[in-house]
């Protein structure tokens, strides 16, 4: 399948599960991420669920990163340059929705790209490949240029992997792993 048809697939089962169903997923993806070999590294980028689009709640990992005391950064949204600004999470931090819905920090101290070394990644659909989609803004492959090319790239998903997304470009970067309730995935 193509972008577009597993967007349209993947955002339909999203709508299926249950607030009980996203808490015991989320829950189950973030033991998995405890079996993965990352958590030597300092700096683990982290997004925040948009819970109109029944994301993975990405607070049981949030709450991982702080008991083993590594630096969580968040990104902020430019729509109109399609970009993503970083900010390390403190305690005074302030977060606020978006008009799209997305949980961000207001301001705080920037970190350059450069400086992460983790990234969990969201996304709608990813194939066993490694290759991930989004929403199809682009946000997370521009923001991944920039970064570090030894950067752990960890997707999140309620769903096992596709065989194939049929319409993968070349400025589409893959994952290194994705983690799902079941299995975790490396590429």
């Amino acid at each position: 399948m193509n972008k577009e048809e597993l967007r349209i697939k993947y955002k339909a089962l999203r709508d299926d599960l249950s607030s009980d169903e996203i808490e015991d997923l989320s829950l189950d993806i973030a033991n998995r991420a405890l079996q993965l070999p990352i958590w030597n590294k300092s700096n683990y980028h982290l997004f925040l669920s948009i819970t109109d689009k029944k994301e993975i709640n990405t607070e049981y990992l949030l709450q991982i990163l702080a008991g083993k005391d590594k630096n969580v950064i968040l990104s902020k949204s430019n729509f109109k340059e399609g970009t993503l600004t970083n900010f390390l999470l403190t305690d005074n931090t302030t977060i606020k929705v978006n008009s799209y819905g997305i949980p961000e920090p207001v301001d705080g101290i920037q970190v350059p790209e450069q400086q992460i070394d983790v990234v969990f990644i969201p996304l709608l659909a990813f194939d066993k490949q490694g290759n991930r989609i989004g929403y199809g803004k682009g946000f997370y492959d521009r923001f991944l240029e920039k970064c570090n090319p030894n950067i752990l790239k960890i997707g999140l998903s309620f769903f096992e992997p596709e065989d194939y997304i049929s319409d993968i470009h070349s400025n589409d970067i893959p994952l290194n792993f994705c983690i799902t309730p079941d299995t975790t995935y490396t590429f």
